[in-house]
């Protein structure tokens, strides 16, 4: 009988182990993704514009991963809806990377672009470390993407037209402070991952 309950206890910590790491890597993969469009920015191969559409990307993933954490739990199903949307995204940066646009990475609206961007890969990487360390569970990871989600689509609308002006740019840093208060909160409220 002990036997038993030392293997089950062995196998559902394993379990929650395998489903931070799902999180964990879920997390980190929107941090690359991330890094990948802050770089075409300062290279030039991505315009103010073209970022912008990726951010408009970026912002559905996170609101799949918000729906898929909503519950606490990462299924396989789940793993896979959100792999396949992250490779979508993936290919539409390296189009965009490769194609024949190209931008001015000291204009000013791509300057500005850079700084959101460098934001979100600081906050999405906050995120993710609160993961590894057990000290935001996916419910809170759920909610945390969701206002990583709306902070995306505020980038998209800023860019769109193809510049972020002083006043887009106030209003995305307003609601990028918000959502990185609600990181910490969340990170050091004493929940932790089971």
């Amino acid at each position: 009988m002990k036997r038993t309950l030392i293997v089950t206890a062995v196998l559902a910590s394993a379990a929650f182990a395998a489903l931070a790491q799902t999180t964990e890597s879920t997390v980190g993969r929107d941090v690359n993704q991330q890094q990948r469009i802050e770089q075409g920015l300062q290279s030039g191969s991505l315009n103010t514009r073209e970022a912008s559409e990726l951010e408009r990307g970026e912002s559905q993933i996170d609101r799949l991963q918000q729906k898929e954490l909503r519950d606490g739990t990462l299924s396989g199903a789940d793993q896979a809806r959100l792999r396949a949307a992250q490779q979508a995204e993936s290919k539409a940066i390296y189009q965009a990377k490769h194609n024949d646009v190209n931008g001015n990475p000291m204009s000013t609206s791509s300057q500005r672009s850079q700084e959101m961007v460098q934001r979100n890969i600081n906050q999405e990487t906050r995120i993710q470390n609160g993961v590894a360390d057990g000290g935001l569970n996916n419910r809170e990871v759920s909610r945390l993407q969701g206002n990583e989600a709306r902070t995306d689509r505020t980038e998209y609308r800023a860019g769109e037209n193809g510049r972020v002006s002083a006043r887009e740019d106030a209003r995305v840093n307003a609601r990028d402070n918000r959502v990185s208060n609600n990181i910490h909160k969340q990170r050091w409220d004493g929940q932790k991952r089971r």
